[in-house]
């Protein structure tokens, strides 16, 4: 039993009036409210053929069917219009990413709550992947004689929380040819590739100050990935429960404890590094309590490198063109302000 276009522009009509409705649609259904020509007797007979191949279901309650995870990946993939975002949605979207700020962060988390307002969806935007942003500069700034901040600034942003013991007989003259030379050394370099083992020249300062070079070493190579999971930014968590699928108490409480789950999400998403927009649906999932959700992601990017991801949340039964045409229009000018912003 095979596709027709007959088949195509049923499933089509009753994916598109799930979507909507929220409700199992039937064959009265599809002939009164979509062009398709066709009697309620034929649209039962091809919904029947359908239900067998795997692309609707029925829920025990009703005489309707509504599309499978198999109907959506199909819709997703050849059967949806693609929707366009409108002018006054393109410039408010513009007008975000034309301000300037010296923290990635500030501008992630804007566009966590941007893609929550816009969609009616909960959003997801990881911060950058620290061991894809390039060093810039590294300086180190007396805070007091026992103590000196190591301050790294980055591609994407600046980093301030470093605060090193500062070892005898060093002066500020020190640290500030030391902060050039580490600037020298590592600028445009990953964090991954920090490594002073194979850098000859300064192999005497650091039989000198071993300690303190060291401790230079460990926060630049190991802080970085550590704190990752944290720059995990969640909008709109409570917007699911809108969905009516959602008003089941089992069900709320099992979508809040998977955006409870950072750790998971982070894993998931940080795994991404697609270019433009996927779409992961119900069960295509790899993690059991994410088999109830479809996920709409893509990845921003500096220089050509993925600095992190961005997603949206939702139900199967999600408004998937809008989530795509969404999302690929952020995710694109948030990667032309991080090229603006660091002049790549």
């Amino acid at each position: 039993m095979g596709f027709d276009k007959r088949k195509l522009q049923i499933l089509k009509a009753i994916i598109d009036d799930y979507i909507i409705s929220a409700e199992p649609v039937g064959s009265r259904t599809i002939a009164k409210k979509y062009a398709v020509g066709l009697s309620s007797a034929t649209i039962r007979n091809e919904m029947s053929d359908l239900e067998e191949m795997g692309y609707l279901e029925q829920p025990h309650t009703s005489a309707g069917r509504i599309p499978s995870d198999k109907a959506y990946r199909l819709y997703v993939d050849q059967l949806m219009n693609h929707d366009v975002i409108s002018l006054v949605e393109a410039e408010g979207i513009k007008k975000i990413y034309q301000q300037r700020t010296a923290e990635l962060e500030d501008i992630v988390v804007q566009t966590a709550k941007l893609l929550s307002a816009m969609t009616n969806y909960t959003s997801v935007v990881i911060g950058p992947k620290m061991s894809k942003v390039l060093i810039k500069s590294i300086q180190l700034v007396l805070v007091d004689e026992r103590h000196v901040l190591m301050v790294v600034v980055t591609s994407a942003g600046v980093m301030k929380d470093l605060l090193l013991d500062l070892p005898k007989g060093i002066n500020r003259d020190y640290l500030s040819r030391v902060s050039n030379m580490f600037t020298d050394l590592f600028r445009n370099k990953t964090f991954s590739e920090v490594d002073l083992a194979f850098v000859p020249q300064i192999q005497k300062e650091m039989a000198r100050q071993k300690d303190f070079f060291d401790k230079m070493i460990d926060i630049l190579s190991d802080s970085s990935s550590s704190k990752e999971h944290k720059d995990l930014h969640l909008e709109g968590a409570t917007n699911i429960f809108n969905f009516p699928e959602y008003y089941d108490l089992l069900k709320a409480k099992e979508f809040l404890r998977l955006i409870e789950d950072k750790g998971k999400l982070y894993d998931f998403l940080s795994g991404i590094d697609n270019a433009g927009v996927s779409v992961v649906i119900g069960g295509e999932n790899s993690f059991e309590t994410m088999k109830g959700y479809s996920f709409v992601t893509a990845s921003y990017k500096l220089g050509g490198k993925v600095l992190g991801s961005i997603a949206i949340i939702g139900p199967t039964r999600m408004e998937y063109s809008r989530a795509v045409s969404t999302i690929d229009y952020v995710c694109r000018n948030l990667s032309d302000y991080l090229a603006r912003m660091f002049d790549r």
